[in-house]
């Protein structure tokens, strides 16, 4: 069985006509072409395939595209202004906050969601806020100093 939707990804409409049962990282990845939403655990655990759904992080392996008919995403694709890199995406390449990369844009997308209300975070806070997204290579503490540095950086609210 098979349904037409309209999805708002990064400011961009898509429309297309999918298998109800397809998962909303599948749709992202294959119908959409944005292969930087990646596949881990598929089961919701390891956060790498986090999204943002109307600003609040979403794992996109236990959500079927269905359900995403009519709404608003952003994928790590959306973070960069053309040639210039979100100041979330800067810190990490400052702070040596990535190694493979495989959860660096789940975590990206965490963290700017977090940072958007959590604005002057502690370092225990934001462990926390990460939590949900697993990484196996840098043990976490260039990450922590990454967002760290991004929340220091943001204008006074």
């Amino acid at each position: 069985m098979t349904r037409t939707i309209r999805v708002i990804v990064n400011g961009e409409m898509y429309e297309r006509t999918v298998e109800v049962r397809t998962t909303l990282v599948d749709f992202l990845r294959e119908d959409c072409d944005l292969t930087g939403t990646h596949v881990g655990c598929e089961h919701g655990v390891c956060g790498a395939c986090t999204v943002l759904h109307d600003g609040q992080p979403v794992r996109a392996c236990l959500l079927l595209a269905v359900q995403m008919d009519g709404e608003r995403l952003a994928t790590v694709e959306g973070l960069a202004d053309g040639d210039t890199l979100h100041p979330i995406q800067q810190a990490f390449w400052d702070h040596h906050g990535l190694q493979c990369g495989f959860c660096t844009p789940g975590m990206l997308l965490t963290a700017k969601a977090f940072l958007e209300e959590h604005p002057n975070p502690t370092d225990d806070e934001i462990r926390e806020a990460i939590s949900g997204n697993l990484c196996r290579c840098t043990g976490y503490h260039f990450i922590v100093e990454a967002i760290r540095a991004v929340a220091r950086a943001l204008p006074s609210r």
